[in-house]
Protein backbone atom coordinates (compact mmCIF):
# COMPACT_ATOMS: atom_id res chain seq x y z
CA UNK A 1 0.00 0.00 0.00
CA UNK A 2 1.45 3.26 -1.04
CA UNK A 3 2.07 5.71 2.14
CA UNK A 4 -0.45 8.25 2.18
CA UNK A 5 1.45 10.68 4.58
CA UNK A 6 3.76 11.20 1.61
CA UNK A 7 0.40 12.04 -0.74
CA UNK A 8 -0.85 15.28 -0.85
CA UNK A 9 -4.30 16.31 -2.75
CA UNK A 10 -4.59 20.41 -4.34
CA UNK A 11 -8.06 20.72 -4.88
CA UNK A 12 -9.18 22.31 -7.94
CA UNK A 13 -12.45 23.15 -10.27
CA UNK A 14 -10.77 24.11 -13.68
CA UNK A 15 -8.91 21.85 -15.70
CA UNK A 16 -5.10 21.91 -17.30
CA UNK A 17 -5.32 23.47 -20.22
CA UNK A 18 -2.54 21.54 -21.76
CA UNK A 19 -2.67 17.92 -22.42
CA UNK A 20 -2.66 15.88 -19.82
CA UNK A 21 -0.69 12.52 -19.97
CA UNK A 22 -0.82 11.62 -16.56
CA UNK A 23 -4.32 11.47 -15.10
CA UNK A 24 -6.20 8.88 -12.49
CA UNK A 25 -9.87 8.83 -13.79
CA UNK A 26 -12.57 7.76 -11.32
CA UNK A 27 -15.42 6.60 -13.02
CA UNK A 28 -18.54 4.75 -12.07
CA UNK A 29 -21.72 3.10 -12.57
CA UNK A 30 -23.78 4.91 -10.34
CA UNK A 31 -21.97 4.59 -6.97
CA UNK A 32 -19.61 1.73 -8.34
CA UNK A 33 -16.57 2.86 -9.15
CA UNK A 34 -14.58 0.80 -12.15
CA UNK A 35 -11.60 -0.45 -11.11
CA UNK A 36 -8.56 -3.00 -11.79
CA UNK A 37 -7.97 -6.40 -9.70
CA UNK A 38 -4.95 -7.01 -9.57
CA UNK A 39 -2.05 -8.94 -6.69
CA UNK A 40 -3.69 -10.60 -3.10
CA UNK A 41 -7.45 -8.72 -4.12
CA UNK A 42 -5.86 -5.00 -4.14
CA UNK A 43 -7.32 -2.16 -7.03
CA UNK A 44 -6.36 0.38 -8.40
CA UNK A 45 -8.68 3.12 -10.51
CA UNK A 46 -7.94 3.81 -14.05
CA UNK A 47 -5.38 5.88 -15.47
CA UNK A 48 -6.00 8.16 -18.72
CA UNK A 49 -3.72 6.32 -21.30
CA UNK A 50 -5.74 3.06 -20.62
CA UNK A 51 -9.70 4.24 -21.47
CA UNK A 52 -9.24 4.60 -25.48
CA UNK A 53 -7.95 0.95 -25.49
CA UNK A 54 -10.66 -0.27 -22.99
CA UNK A 55 -13.07 1.35 -25.51
CA UNK A 56 -14.49 3.76 -22.13
CA UNK A 57 -15.98 7.20 -22.76
CA UNK A 58 -16.52 9.10 -19.78
CA UNK A 59 -19.81 11.05 -19.00
CA UNK A 60 -20.28 14.08 -17.91
CA UNK A 61 -16.09 14.82 -16.34
CA UNK A 62 -16.01 16.37 -13.78
CA UNK A 63 -11.56 18.07 -12.73
CA UNK A 64 -10.82 17.45 -9.36
CA UNK A 65 -7.50 18.42 -8.93
CA UNK A 66 -3.95 16.70 -8.96
CA UNK A 67 -2.05 14.35 -6.64
CA UNK A 68 1.48 15.13 -5.23
CA UNK A 69 3.88 12.97 -3.64
CA UNK A 70 6.83 15.36 -3.36
CA UNK A 71 9.34 14.07 -5.98
CA UNK A 72 7.29 13.04 -9.14
CA UNK A 73 5.28 15.61 -11.34
CA UNK A 74 1.61 16.03 -10.48
CA UNK A 75 -1.02 13.04 -11.08
CA UNK A 76 -4.41 15.17 -12.51
CA UNK A 77 -7.40 13.91 -11.20
CA UNK A 78 -11.11 13.69 -13.17
CA UNK A 79 -14.62 12.20 -12.01
CA UNK A 80 -17.12 11.16 -14.62
CA UNK A 81 -19.65 8.40 -14.85
CA UNK A 82 -19.75 5.31 -17.73
CA UNK A 83 -23.15 3.44 -18.45
CA UNK A 84 -21.08 1.14 -20.75
CA UNK A 85 -20.54 -2.74 -20.62
CA UNK A 86 -17.42 -3.00 -18.87
CA UNK A 87 -14.21 -4.87 -21.07
CA UNK A 88 -12.93 -7.84 -19.22
CA UNK A 89 -10.13 -6.89 -16.32
CA UNK A 90 -12.78 -4.11 -14.69
CA UNK A 91 -15.10 -4.16 -12.55
CA UNK A 92 -17.86 -1.96 -10.19
CA UNK A 93 -17.45 -1.84 -6.39
CA UNK A 94 -18.74 -0.07 -3.84
CA UNK A 95 -16.75 2.67 -1.94
CA UNK A 96 -17.05 0.05 1.38
CA UNK A 97 -15.88 -3.20 -0.55
CA UNK A 98 -12.72 -1.57 -1.88
CA UNK A 99 -11.57 0.16 1.19
CA UNK A 100 -8.63 -1.26 2.62
CA UNK A 101 -7.71 -2.62 -1.00
CA UNK A 102 -7.39 0.86 -2.31
CA UNK A 103 -4.65 2.75 -1.70
CA UNK A 104 -5.42 4.95 0.90
CA UNK A 105 -4.55 8.49 -1.03
CA UNK A 106 -6.75 7.39 -3.95
CA UNK A 107 -9.71 6.25 -1.86
CA UNK A 108 -9.85 10.04 -0.05
CA UNK A 109 -10.40 11.24 -3.75
CA UNK A 110 -12.78 8.41 -4.81
CA UNK A 111 -15.03 9.44 -1.46
CA UNK A 112 -14.73 13.37 -3.25
CA UNK A 113 -15.24 12.39 -7.07
CA UNK A 114 -18.40 10.36 -6.12
CA UNK A 115 -20.41 12.77 -4.50
CA UNK A 116 -19.30 14.98 -7.11
CA UNK A 117 -20.29 12.56 -10.02
CA UNK A 118 -23.66 12.16 -7.93
CA UNK A 119 -24.55 16.01 -7.39
CA UNK A 120 -23.81 16.54 -11.22
CA UNK A 121 -26.05 13.50 -12.31
CA UNK A 122 -28.62 15.15 -10.51
CA UNK A 123 -28.69 18.81 -11.45
CA UNK A 124 -28.85 18.44 -14.53
CA UNK A 125 -32.03 20.72 -14.73
CA UNK A 126 -32.98 23.32 -12.71
CA UNK A 127 -35.28 22.02 -8.95
CA UNK A 128 -37.14 25.50 -9.32
CA UNK A 129 -38.43 26.00 -12.91
CA UNK A 130 -36.97 22.24 -15.29
CA UNK A 131 -34.99 23.98 -17.61
CA UNK A 132 -31.16 22.86 -18.20
CA UNK A 133 -28.49 24.03 -16.13
CA UNK A 134 -24.97 25.42 -16.86
CA UNK A 135 -21.54 24.74 -15.32
CA UNK A 136 -20.74 28.25 -13.83
CA UNK A 137 -16.69 28.81 -14.68
CA UNK A 138 -14.38 28.50 -11.97
CA UNK A 139 -17.21 27.60 -9.55
CA UNK A 140 -17.82 23.81 -8.59
CA UNK A 141 -21.86 25.04 -9.04
CA UNK A 142 -24.20 24.79 -11.72
CA UNK A 143 -26.85 27.84 -12.65
CA UNK A 144 -30.12 27.92 -14.60
CA UNK A 145 -30.10 30.09 -17.57
CA UNK A 146 -33.93 30.81 -17.38
CA UNK A 147 -34.51 31.46 -13.46
CA UNK A 148 -31.10 32.07 -12.52
CA UNK A 149 -30.90 29.54 -9.61
CA UNK A 150 -27.51 28.50 -8.92
CA UNK A 151 -26.41 25.23 -6.88
CA UNK A 152 -23.83 23.64 -5.09
CA UNK A 153 -22.84 19.92 -3.88
CA UNK A 154 -24.38 19.10 -1.38
CA UNK A 155 -23.09 18.24 2.20
CA UNK A 156 -25.37 16.65 4.94
CA UNK A 157 -23.88 17.67 8.81
CA UNK A 158 -24.02 15.04 11.24
CA UNK A 159 -22.91 14.89 14.72
CA UNK A 160 -21.02 11.62 16.23
CA UNK A 161 -20.43 11.54 20.07
CA UNK A 162 -18.48 9.15 22.39
CA UNK A 163 -20.61 9.35 25.66
CA UNK A 164 -18.54 8.38 28.44
CA UNK A 165 -19.84 7.76 32.33
CA UNK A 166 -17.72 7.46 35.79
CA UNK A 167 -18.91 4.19 38.03
CA UNK A 168 -17.64 2.72 40.87
CA UNK A 169 -16.37 0.03 38.73
CA UNK A 170 -14.21 2.50 36.34
CA UNK A 171 -14.87 4.82 33.04
CA UNK A 172 -17.76 3.14 30.70
CA UNK A 173 -18.39 4.35 26.93
CA UNK A 174 -21.93 4.21 25.63
CA UNK A 175 -22.69 2.19 22.51
CA UNK A 176 -25.39 1.49 21.04
CA UNK A 177 -27.08 -0.98 18.46
CA UNK A 178 -28.90 0.32 15.25
CA UNK A 179 -31.72 -2.23 13.74
CA UNK A 180 -29.50 -1.94 10.38
CA UNK A 181 -26.44 -2.96 11.81
CA UNK A 182 -24.69 -6.30 11.43
CA UNK A 183 -25.68 -9.04 13.73
CA UNK A 184 -23.85 -8.04 17.00
CA UNK A 185 -22.51 -4.56 16.20
CA UNK A 186 -22.64 -1.25 18.58
CA UNK A 187 -21.26 1.74 17.81
CA UNK A 188 -21.58 5.45 19.17
CA UNK A 189 -24.27 7.41 18.43
CA UNK A 190 -25.13 9.71 15.87
CA UNK A 191 -27.33 11.66 13.77
CA UNK A 192 -28.33 14.82 11.02
CA UNK A 193 -28.19 18.22 12.16
CA UNK A 194 -31.61 20.01 11.72
CA UNK A 195 -31.88 23.56 10.16
CA UNK A 196 -31.17 26.29 12.87
CA UNK A 197 -29.11 24.05 15.30
CA UNK A 198 -25.85 24.49 16.62
CA UNK A 199 -23.42 20.91 16.63
CA UNK A 200 -23.87 20.75 20.67
CA UNK A 201 -27.60 21.14 20.47
CA UNK A 202 -27.69 18.30 17.91
CA UNK A 203 -25.35 16.16 20.14
CA UNK A 204 -27.66 16.71 22.97
CA UNK A 205 -31.11 16.49 20.92
CA UNK A 206 -30.10 13.22 19.32
CA UNK A 207 -28.82 11.19 22.69
CA UNK A 208 -31.82 12.32 24.27
CA UNK A 209 -34.13 11.47 21.49
CA UNK A 210 -32.62 7.93 21.01
CA UNK A 211 -31.36 6.54 24.49
CA UNK A 212 -33.27 9.00 26.80
CA UNK A 213 -30.45 10.78 29.20
CA UNK A 214 -28.50 14.19 29.17
CA UNK A 215 -25.33 14.63 28.33
CA UNK A 216 -22.12 17.62 29.44
CA UNK A 217 -19.16 18.68 28.60
CA UNK A 218 -19.39 18.30 24.80
CA UNK A 219 -16.20 18.61 23.28
CA UNK A 220 -15.11 18.83 19.38
CA UNK A 221 -13.10 15.77 18.70
CA UNK A 222 -12.27 15.32 14.88
CA UNK A 223 -14.41 14.91 11.55
CA UNK A 224 -14.53 12.97 8.43
CA UNK A 225 -15.86 13.74 5.55
CA UNK A 226 -18.29 10.57 4.96
CA UNK A 227 -19.96 9.66 1.07
CA UNK A 228 -22.60 7.72 1.84
CA UNK A 229 -23.79 9.10 0.32
CA UNK A 230 -22.94 12.86 1.27
CA UNK A 231 -22.08 13.39 4.71
CA UNK A 232 -20.33 15.01 7.01
CA UNK A 233 -19.51 13.59 10.37
CA UNK A 234 -18.72 15.73 12.92
CA UNK A 235 -17.06 14.01 15.90
CA UNK A 236 -17.47 14.75 19.59
CA UNK A 237 -16.78 13.43 23.32
CA UNK A 238 -19.45 14.22 25.96
CA UNK A 239 -20.02 13.10 29.89
CA UNK A 240 -23.07 11.67 31.19
CA UNK A 241 -25.41 13.74 32.96
CA UNK A 242 -28.23 11.87 34.17
CA UNK A 243 -31.17 10.03 33.14
CA UNK A 244 -32.21 6.36 32.39
CA UNK A 245 -31.80 4.60 29.31
CA UNK A 246 -34.99 4.89 27.20
CA UNK A 247 -35.02 4.14 23.70
CA UNK A 248 -35.98 4.96 20.11
CA UNK A 249 -38.03 1.67 19.48
CA UNK A 250 -38.02 2.84 15.56
CA UNK A 251 -33.85 3.00 15.34
CA UNK A 252 -32.02 1.61 18.61
CA UNK A 253 -32.37 -2.49 19.18
CA UNK A 254 -30.19 -1.95 22.72
CA UNK A 255 -27.71 0.48 24.30
CA UNK A 256 -25.11 -0.51 27.03
CA UNK A 257 -22.01 1.43 28.89
CA UNK A 258 -19.03 -0.77 27.75
CA UNK A 259 -15.95 -0.85 29.94
CA UNK A 260 -12.52 -0.44 27.40
CA UNK A 261 -12.20 -4.28 27.81
CA UNK A 262 -14.93 -5.87 26.93
CA UNK A 263 -16.24 -4.57 23.77
CA UNK A 264 -18.81 -5.52 21.14
CA UNK A 265 -18.48 -5.93 17.65
CA UNK A 266 -17.13 -2.72 16.31
CA UNK A 267 -17.38 -0.52 13.68
CA UNK A 268 -14.75 -1.00 11.01
CA UNK A 269 -11.79 1.27 11.31
CA UNK A 270 -12.30 3.62 8.15
CA UNK A 271 -15.24 5.08 10.33
CA UNK A 272 -14.77 8.14 13.16
CA UNK A 273 -16.97 6.11 15.11
CA UNK A 274 -14.67 3.65 15.39
CA UNK A 275 -11.66 6.64 16.40
CA UNK A 276 -13.51 7.89 18.75
CA UNK A 277 -14.15 4.11 20.67
CA UNK A 278 -10.20 3.37 19.84
CA UNK A 279 -9.34 7.06 21.62
CA UNK A 280 -11.60 6.35 24.59
CA UNK A 281 -10.04 2.37 24.29
CA UNK A 282 -6.49 4.23 24.12
CA UNK A 283 -7.38 6.75 27.26
CA UNK A 284 -7.81 3.64 29.54
CA UNK A 285 -4.96 2.27 28.67
CA UNK A 286 -2.81 5.29 29.64
CA UNK A 287 -4.79 5.85 32.64
CA UNK A 288 -4.54 1.85 33.78
CA UNK A 289 -0.79 2.35 33.69
CA UNK A 290 -0.28 5.42 35.74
Amino acid sequence: MADASIYKFVSRISPPSEVVERAYWFIFQQDKLLVHVVDEGRVTVLRAEELASLGLTPGHPQYLGYLLNGTEAPIHCYAADCEATLPAGLTAEGLRQVYGRLDDPLFGIAGRAVQIVDWDRNHQFCGRCGAPTEAIPGERAKKCPSCGLSGYPRLSPATITAVTRQTEAGKRILLARNHRFPPGRYSVLAGFVEPGESLEECVEREIWEEVGIRVQNVRYFGSQPWPFPNSLMIGFTAEYASGEFQLEDAEIDDAQWFAADSLPLLPPPMSIARRLIDAFVAEEATGNRG
